[in-house]
């Protein structure tokens, strides 16, 4: 008979199904292709109406940029079928976007059923948190860097340089800083497991706070533009959301002692 493990209710059927019952290596992978599957129909479904609508919705992209570009300039495209590849990239990466909510959620279903009872109660909210904070991530960037940025880019332009940005290169961009900012407002998260699993504690994660805080900023400049206002704004909410996550692993190891 397998050992109990000594997290498992006793008294909880749900528990003792789960530490009893293990399905085969094979199981595992036809479950996970069938989640994949699912989440890709998904961004599928989700393209076909944000493509039809691809076009404003790339003028709300880049009006952070067009608002501080000069009277009478504009975006350009350098290749001949930019104007056709930017809006499809611009659908499905929107898709994929938007479709977090059920990604993440096709996640969970693969791996709930190997939690006990109370990790399902810990690991709900977890799932609630990531996907509010990534959106957060997301809404930050648009609404408070990208103005500064632009901002800055544009004013420090030698003079007699007319901006002109191309479209696609403009996207790729955007795209990358909404995922370097996403990722990072997730932070909290990942510490909160790292306490909750064991792997690391509140107190040790605190103790290599300046390493962390030199790692924040070695990201941001691997992931923002060659300035130093957009690294600030991408190193300085990394290292809070950072101190977030580990004043949230102190209460968690407060509540579940080892």
């Amino acid at each position: 008979m397998a050992q109990q493990s000594p997290d498992i209710d006793p008294r909880d059927p749900h528990d003792i199904a789960v530490d009893e019952h293990e399905q085969p290596f094979l199981e595992h992978i036809i479950e996970l292709r069938s989640r994949i599957l699912r989440s890709l129909a998904v961004v599928a479904v989700l393209f076909v109406p944000i493509y039809y609508f691809a076009n404003p919705l790339y003028e709300w992209i880049s009006a952070p940029l067009m608002e501080q570009l000069p009277d009478g300039a504009s975006m350009i495209a350098t290749q001949v079928a930019t104007p056709f590849i930017t809006p499809l990239k611009l659908a499905f990466f929107a898709a994929i976007f938007l479709g977090v909510p059920y990604l993440l959620h096709q996640i969970w279903s693969f791996v709930s059923p190997g939690l006990y009872k109370h990790e399902k109660r810990f690991a709900m909210p977890l799932l609630f948190s990531s996907i509010v904070l990534f959106y957060a991530g997301m809404a930050f960037v648009y609404f408070l860097v990208f103005p500064l940025i632009f901002a800055f880019f544009t004013q420090v332009a030698p003079g007699g340089v007319e901006i002109m940005t191309d479209i696609d290169q403009y996207l790729n961009f955007v795209l990358k800083m909404f995922l370097a900012f996403g990722i990072a407002f997730e932070i909290p998260i990942a510490t909160m497991l790292l306490a909750w699993s064991g792997i690391a504690t509140a107190k040790g994660m605190a103790d290599k706070r300046p390493y962390v805080i030199v790692g924040c900023f070695i990201v941001g400049m691997l992931l923002t533009p060659p300035d130093v206002v957009s690294q600030l704004l991408l190193a300085m909410p990394t290292w809070l959301l950072f101190e977030l996550g580990v004043f949230l692993a102190r209460f968690i190891e407060a509540r579940e002692p080892r």
